[in-house]
């Protein structure tokens, strides 16, 4: 069940990710909610580093923000890297 939940946050994160980062990211809207997903791993992560708890099964929003982060924070590497490479 937690990964069922986990892959919903990172498709909700995805979206919302893809709504606020400019342009098209690698592989389109399916890409880009891929990207959620891993983000949501990231976000975990990230947050554990700075002190913060990390996402939490039985707290909806703070994990979709927790996702959120990280989601936001793949996109702008990856669409940088994918930028730098195009030149």
């Amino acid at each position: 069940m937690e990964i069922l939940f986990w892959l919903v946050v990172g498709v909700i994160a995805g979206a919302l990710a893809k709504a606020v980062v400019p342009g098209e990211g690698p592989g389109g809207v399916l890409g880009d909610l891929v990207i959620g997903i891993v983000g949501a791993f990231l976000g975990g992560w990230l947050f554990r580093q700075f002190g913060s708890a990390g996402p939490q099964t039985y707290n909806w929003l703070w994990s979709i923000l927790v996702a959120f982060v990280g989601a936001v924070v793949l996109l702008f590497v990856l669409r940088a890297l994918t930028r730098s490479r195009a030149r």
